[in-house]
This record gives structure tokens, C-alpha cells and sequence, in this order.
């Protein structure tokens, strides 16, 4: 009796081990499942243009966005969604889908997508746009969009008309821009207020028996803005101290001379002991606003700025900078921060703004509260984010407006304008022979390059309008043709 209870128990342990066995197993089963589908649809982003292509072309489906969902058959799912080839790699990505609010579209670097059916936008990033590659001939349904946040020193020919308007959509630093990237050194408001690396006026005056009242810090010199040639003169009226590349006379602990420690926390603190620093831009443009500018600003100095025309419109307060458009001649703009620096309330009338934690400049307070994009913020997109988003959701809108009136829109509404991306013709600064640059061409070299990328701009739009392939033989006969 005893034997046949124990045989009793050991059948029920063995139904009970076999039950739980095969509902591991199910389990492992579905978890496998789940992992093949995401292999597949990451896979199946990933494959090349030509397996694509052998699928019909399913346009109607493609235009029907609420069924955002992968099938099993890989030749089909790039027909749901537009393709957005970067045309230059700056992402460096084969191949991902990403979703942009209600929208979605396909992301990627590879060309062998320039002729795939869904292809419907060219991204560019200025810097690298080459006439030797463009992708002609461009169809109706092609829209071009610039990624441009750079100095026009990078690619002059952008900045003319013949070439900025080849674009449907632009993200530059201009406020009219179709995403305007004014702020884009700017990481929040609450930088602006912040005091933690502001040193208090009593200890910077004290500080003054060893550092003169400016500060300079430069290693790209001589450019379009012939700032180089400004702070020379500037030296014969007032003591600078001049750190990197440009004018040195002061140096760096060894760890901080790379640019690239321009933002560390030591440097921070050595600058930020100064009562002014010289913030000059490469270049002079309408909303061209670099860290030049903000930093100083965050770590409360006074900045002496000299760059965008439009500076006025993008200060924290109507007092938070010295523009050095204001004085006619670097003596007069010595004097006036001699008298500063020698005067504590006339001083601390330029932060006290800083010191009250107050921002009246509505335009400011509202480009940054309004903004799609962060700057080192994991929150938030970041701005090539932002850009690709915006160009989906444009495209999405001609393809709905496509399908509601029957035509091709051809980036209907959207245009880029002269506006969106324009500098004028670089100047050089004529000031005492004695203090001129020894290298006086080098300076000159970015009115000649401004001159002739006009030139450029011509011929490239003649081409491009042609709507054909050409050599660069082509392009640099029709730039030197007369």
C-alpha cells in the first residue's frame, strides 16, 4: 500500500515538473517570438535599396498613416514611408525609422536610395555641400533641405541667392529660417541666471593688480571679421591679456591650451576672474550668435562684443553688453572701459541684470521657451533632431495635400529665401600701418573668396536648373567664363 502511494506521488511530481516544463518553455517560446520580430523589423530597415525596389509601389497605402504597423514581407514596408536621404553623411546612419509626432519616416545615408520611388527629400549639411556630387536630375516630388549652423567662412556660396533658394526647407541660424538656430549655444535661461561661476566685484578689482581689465581668447585667427586687426589696435590703449593662437601674451596651464577645454571647468574659472573679455565673431552676420557671446554672459563677465548687427535683439537685458559697434575707434572704446573699470556702480549696472536673476528681453525669453530642440539636454531632441522632424512632417503635408487635390505640390508652400541664410561682403579694419597684421593678404583673402563664390553661386544655379548631371570642367568654366 505504501509502495503504491509512493508511485502515486512520484507520477503527480512528474505531471506537475512536465506542466511547469512546457509553460517555460511556451514562455521562452513568445519571448522568442517578440525578440524575432524586433530583429526583423530592425533588419529589414537596415537592407539595402535593392530588395526594395523588386516590391510594386503601393502609394495609396503609403498615404494611409494610421496603419503604421511592419508586415512580414520586407519588400513591401518601405513603401509606407517617405525616405529621407542625407545626402551628406553627417548622421551616419544606413537605415532607421523614426517617428516625428503622428508622422514617420525612413532615415538614411545610403545613396543607393537616390532613385527608390519613396525617396522624397535630400538633407544637406552646408559645410560638406559639394558641386562635384548633387543629385541630379532632381524630380518634382524632390525637396532639398540645408542644415547650415556654421560661419559663412565654411561655404560662401551658400549665403547667395542663387544657391540658398535651391532649398525647400533650412535650419540655419537666421531668425527667418524655417528653424531658426539662433540660440543654438544656448543651453537655457536658467544658465543665464545662474551664479556659480560669477567671481563678486570686490575680489575681481582685487584680482586687477595681476590681470588686466580684458581678457581675449582666440586660436582661429585672421578671419572674414578681421577681428585680429581690431584687438591689435585696441592693445595700444588698454592692457589685454591675450590667450591662445591670436596676439598671445598670457598662457594656459598645459591642460587647458587645447580649444577643445574651452568649456571645462578650469577654464571657466580662469576666465571668469576677468571684469571684460573681447567676444568677437569669425564673422559679421545678422543672428550669427555664438558661445563667444553666451559664455561670458554665464559666467558674468561683461562681454565687448563685436559681430552680429542684430545683437541688440537677442540681449538679456537692454545693459548685459559693451557693443564695440557703438564707439568709432578702439580709443574710444579703451577709454570708456577704463572709466568702467575704475568706477564699481557704473561696473555693475552691466550685471546687475545677472545679479537680480531678471530677463526683460521677451524675444529671448520666447525663443528658447518656444524652440523644438535642447542643447545638452538627453529631454529634449537635439537640433539635427528637430531638422530631420521638420522636414517629414513637410513632406507628409505635400503628400496629404497631393492626395486631397490630385498634384504634386513640389514643397508647396515651403521656399527657402535670400533671408534665410545672408552676410555681407567681409571688410578689413584700416587702423595705424605700425599694427597691421604682417600677413595683410590673408585677411584680404575673404573679400576675394566672397567676390568669387558670387560667381559660384551663378554658375551652380545654372546647372542645377538645367537639371542635369555636370563635371566640375563644366562648373569652373562657367565660374571663370569671362
Amino acid at each position: 500500500m505504501v509502495r503504491i502511494q509512493r508511485r502515486k506521488l512520484l507520477a503527480s511530481c512528474l505531471c506537475i515538473t512536465a506542466t511547469v516544463f512546457l509553460l517555460v518553455t511556451l514562455q521562452v517560446m513568445v519571448e522568442l517570438g517578440k525578440f524575432e520580430r524586433k530583429e526583423f523589423k530592425s533588419s529589414s530597415l537596415q537592407d539595402g535599396h535593392t530588395k526594395m525596389e523588386e516590391a510594386p509601389t503601393h502609394l495609396n497605402s503609403f498615404l494611409k498613416k494610421e496603419g503604421l504597423t511592419f508586415h512580414r514581407k520586407r519588400k513591401w514596408e518601405l513603401d509606407n514611408y517617405p525616405i529621407m536621404l542625407w545626402w551628406s553623411p553627417l548622421t551616419g546612419e544606413t537605415g532607421r525609422l523614426g517617428q516625428c509626432g503622428a508622422d514617420a519616416c525612413f532615415f538614411t545615408i545610403n545613396r543607393t536610395y537616390l532613385r527608390h520611388h519613396m525617396t522624397k527629400a535630400f538633407l544637406f549639411y552646408g559645410t560638406d555641400f559639394n558641386i562635384d556630387s548633387l543629385p541630379l536630375p532632381r524630380k518634382a516630388h524632390h525637396d532639398w533641405a540645408l542644415f547650415h549652423e556654421e560661419s559663412p567662412k565654411n561655404n560662401y556660396k551658400l549665403f547667395h541667392k542663387p544657391v540658398i533658394t535651391l532649398f525647400n526647407y533650412t535650419a540655419t541660424f537666421s531668425r527667418h529660417s524655417h528653424l531658426p538656430l539662433t540660440t543654438q549655444y544656448l543651453e537655457s535661461i536658467e544658465v543665464l541666471k545662474s551664479l556659480r561661476y560669477l567671481v563678486p566685484l570686490q575680489s575681481k578689482n582685487k584680482l586687477r593688480k595681476r590681470l588686466a581689465p580684458l581678457v581675449y581668447v582666440q586660436s582661429d585667427c585672421d578671419p572674414p571679421s578681421d577681428r585680429d586687426s581690431y584687438v591689435r589696435e585696441l592693445m595700444a590703449y588698454i592692457e589685454v591679456d591675450s590667450y591662445g593662437e591670436c596676439i598671445r601674451n598670457k598662457d594656459l596651464p598645459q591642460q587647458l591650451k587645447n580649444p577643445a577645454s574651452m568649456d571645462a571647468d578650469g577654464f571657466y574659472r580662469i576666465i571668469a576672474q576677468y571684469k571684460f573679455i573681447l567676444a568677437f565673431e569669425n564673422a559679421v552676420c545678422d543672428d550669427y550668435i555664438t558661445e563667444k557671446f553666451w559664455r561670458p554672459l554665464k559666467l558674468g563677465i561683461v562681454p565687448v562684443y563685436y559681430g552680429s548687427p542684430s545683437i541688440t535683439d537677442w540681449l538679456p537685458s537692454n545693459k548685459s553688453a559693451i557693443l564695440v559697434s557703438e564707439f568709432s575707434h578702439p580709443r574710444e572704446l579703451a577709454s570708456y572701459i577704463r572709466r568702467l573699470d575704475s568706477d564699481d556702480r557704473l561696473y555693475e549696472a552691466y550685471i546687475e541684470w545677472k545679479l537680480k536673476g531678471e530677463i526683460s528681453n521677451q524675444r529671448l525669453l520666447t525663443a528658447l521657451r518656444e524652440r523644438k530642440w535642447g542643447v545638452q539636454d538627453v529631454n529634449q531632441d537635439n537640433y539635427i533632431d528637430a531638422f530631420e522632424c521638420m522636414v517629414c512632417t513637410k513632406v507628409w503635408d505635400n503628400i496629404r495635400l497631393q492626395e486631397k487635390v490630385g498634384i504634386e505640390p513640389a514643397g508647396w508652400p515651403w521656399k527657402a529665401e535670400d533671408t534665410h541664410l545672408s552676410c555681407p561682403k567681409p571688410t578689413v579694419f584700416a587702423f595705424s600701418p605700425l599694427r597691421a597684421p604682417p600677413l595683410r593678404s590673408l585677411r584680404e583673402m575673404w573679400i576675394s573668396s566672397f567676390e568669387q563664390s558670387k560667381k559660384e553661386a551663378q554658375a551652380l544655379r545654372w546647372l542645377v536648373d538645367r537639371n542635369q548631371n555636370f563635371s566640375s570642367q563644366e562648373f569652373w568654366g562657367l565660374v571663370f567664363k569671362d
